[in-house]
């Protein structure tokens, strides 16, 4: 994987273009006269057909064309391991060098970018500022890589009835699990191999790039009220088709034949593994004016994906940037790579210690500091209308969305909450709100996990999506850009 998805560089607008000139007329009245000219000298139209060749096309390709990278990381990006992977990739080619937590940090001057993982899955990446922390503080973007799906059991072969060959899995997370039937799946994430000695393996990342396994329906003749709403095991309806074992070799060794295959390894050095299942299909737009992003995962790797453009496209401020991307938030984020963890807080002290040589140094660059929680918001569903607050419902296509919640599931507040809308503003970029229908249960994120490790003024905002946790959700074009932007500006904007 080279990390590079696609998307030339000159369509990475700054947002200061969107602080002094409108966006869509900037793109109409700039892109539309080059464009517009050489296309139809290049295909001859002529006078009765240029009608066709509109302003709204043109608006189009150019989204099209900032989105086509989101597009192809989410593709390069079934699991968490392969997402960590890939922002690793795209840190390294733009500079940011890799340290190892074991080692001794060393000087940190203004200007030093590196990046740190943790358990091959959660990546922080450091941009200092030309202040101290404890003078400027930090400003922070956080988001997770990790999304629902069934993760491969151990022995996980299931030998049935004329040499069918289903896997034994788990849920992770909360998928929505009846969409994941009936289409062509694959399986990605890690395999751990023999190293030189027992207490450092090394790790191998899998990623099969096909077709290769499908969750089932019952044939409505067996299940007369499946459309009326059926209850699903988890055991027992969500187990896929891997294949049809064809000589006594392959029995019990099907799905250790596919990762040797791929790995290229022999079976012997194979120690353990930690595998999912994911969508096979790629991510696309649809929609007459290909308005709609189709993809599974993008809760929450477009805010992952929003962030990491954002870091990669500012210059060094007097204010240090943190772009941190968590594990595990699906299940609770209670891990050593999760947001519950500890491992950013120490990392931020470090950094602290090594410029002012005081643990005081870290408290006062918190006080100092701003959280932008990043975890795609629901957007109203033209079907459902009931389920959503009647006066804060988020639309597709209407740009960001702070989340607020009164049981404090949510960090915003009004504080934060209008630094924002505020950002949002000078940025060009229409905000919402989501607030929960007062019936209706909702759920949590990262935001107020993580200010228990490391108190942060902060907000919880996303992109709005629909069917989030099903296996493709729904997102907006535009919207993509307009956090991208957002977050740009958020980054590169002065301490005052």
């Amino acid at each position: 994987m080279d990390g590079h998805y696609g998307c030339d560089f000159i369509f990475r607008l700054h947002p200061a273009f969107f602080i002094w000139m409108n966006y869509f007329f900037l793109i109409f009245y700039l892109y539309s006269f080059y464009y517009l000219k050489s296309f139809k000298t290049k295909h001859k139209i002529s006078k009765n057909d240029r009608k066709f060749v509109s302003l709204p096309s043109i608006l189009r390709n150019y989204i099209i064309m900032r989105v086509k990278r989101l597009l192809e990381f989410l593709d390069a990006s079934p699991v968490n391991f392969w997402a960590a992977k890939n922002i690793s990739c795209e840190l390294e080619q733009a500079g940011y060098r890799h340290i190892d937590p074991r080692e001794a940090l060393g000087e940190v001057k203004a200007g030093d970018k590196f990046y740190v993982t943790k358990n091959d899955s959660s990546v922080y990446a450091f941009h200092i500022g030309r202040m101290p922390m404890a003078d400027a503080g930090f400003r922070m973007i956080c988001a997770h890589c990790d999304s629902p799906t069934f993760r491969i059991k151990p022995n996980a072969e299931m030998l049935c009835e004329g040499g069918i060959v289903k896997l034994n899995t788990e849920v992770y997370g909360g998928p929505i699990m009846s969409t994941w039937f009936d289409r062509p799946l694959t399986i990605a994430g890690r395999v751990i191999v023999r190293g030189e000695d027992a207490l450092n393996p090394k790790t191998l990342l899998l990623h099969v790039k096909r077709p290769l396994l499908q969750i089932n329906n019952l044939a409505i003749h067996f299940n007369r009220q499946v459309n009326d709403g059926v209850k699903l095991s988890k055991q027992k309806d969500m187990l896929p088709i891997l294949g049809i074992v064809t000589s006594e070799l392959e029995r019990g060794n099907l799905l250790m034949n596919v990762i040797c295959t791929e790995l290229g390894i022999s079976q012997d050095v194979i120690l353990d593994f930690d595998l999912y299942l994911a969508d096979a299909t790629p991510a696309c737009t649809f929609g007459v004016h290909d308005e709609f992003i189709s993809s599974g995962r993008l809760d929450d790797l477009s805010m992952c994906f929003a962030g990491l453009e954002a870091m990669l496209d500012t210059e060094t401020t007097d204010t240090t940037k943190v772009l941190a991307i968590f594990d595990n938030e699906e299940t609770g984020s209670q891990t050593k790579q999760g947001a519950s963890s500890p491992f950013l807080s120490m990392m931020l002290k470090r950094i602290a210690l090594v410029q002012s040589g005081s643990e005081e140094a870290f408290y006062m660059g918190v006080e100092r500091s701003f959280m932008i929680s990043a975890d795609n918001a629901h957007a109203w569903h033209p079907n459902y209308g009931e389920k959503y607050d009647p006066t804060n419902h988020p639309v597709l296509g209407g740009g960001p969305v702070i989340k607020f919640n009164a049981a404090q599931k949510y960090a915003s507040d009004a504080v934060s909450a209008a630094v924002f809308a505020e950002i949002c503003r000078e940025a060009g970029v229409p905000c919402q709100r989501f607030v929960n229908h007062s019936d209706v249960a909702g759920g949590s994120t990262l935001g107020n996990i993580l200010a228990s490790s490391l108190p942060l003024q902060g907000v919880d905002m996303g992109n709005a999506i629909l069917a989030m946790h099903s296996c493709r959700e729904t997102g907006s074009t535009i919207d993509h850009i307009y956090a991208v932007n957002v977050f740009t500006l958020f980054f590169s904007s002065q301490t005052k």
